[in-house]
């Protein structure tokens, strides 16, 4: 009688394991939804702020440019690589974009420019809080496939770690403000 409840305890116990493996692996695919949905936003703000700043800066066309590039794909067609790749690309071109923005006075003045402006900006918020919850759901995740005696369990079904979101190092470094407006 003891044999078989101490069978059936261990047996529960690896279930257990197991499933809060499941949920912290389905926590990931969730924080990394709101990531894309975050990212889809994004995606759909460019055309508006191509359409408001084109009115004004007829010439500034590389920025304008990169901008439509990033635009002209479908988002439904990109994989999670080109999703990845495309928040970089964006990120990169935001700033130049809106540095151009700054040389025409009557654009930063208007209010569809200034709408699209925070709407964008709050959904940067919005994203950066989704990649701290998706790191925070990977580390939660690492944390027990990488640990006793859950590593066990993990190493048995094929629970392997996953890489966290990290920035490129030319983002870390911090802005040369002075110069960003002498060039």
């Amino acid at each position: 009688m003891i044999v078989a409840i101490i069978i059936v305890l261990f047996i529960l116990v690896v279930i257990s394991m197991y499933n809060s493996l499941v949920r912290k692996r389905n926590q990931i695919e969730n924080a990394f939804s709101t990531i894309d949905v975050m990212l889809k936003r994004r995606f759909d703000l460019i055309p508006n702020l191509v359409a408001t700043v084109q009115q004004y800066a007829k010439h500034e066309a590389d920025t304008f440019a990169a901008i439509t590039e990033m635009r002209n794909k479908t988002y439904a067609s990109l994989n999670d690589s080109e999703k990845a790749d495309f928040d970089k690309m964006f990120s990169k071109v935001r700033t130049q974009f809106f540095a151009v923005a700054e040389n025409y006075p009557e654009l930063k003045a208007s209010e569809n420019f200034l709408q699209l402006q925070r709407s964008l900006n709050e959904t940067e918020e919005q994203l950066a809080a989704a990649r701290r919850t998706y790191n925070a759901s990977i580390t939660d995740y690492n944390n027990a496939v990488q640990t006793f005696p859950t590593n066990l369990l993990a190493g048995m079904f094929g629970f392997t770690r996953k890489a966290v979101l990290t920035i490129p190092e030319a983002e870390r470094v911090t802005p040369d403000v002075k110069n960003l407006f002498n060039s």
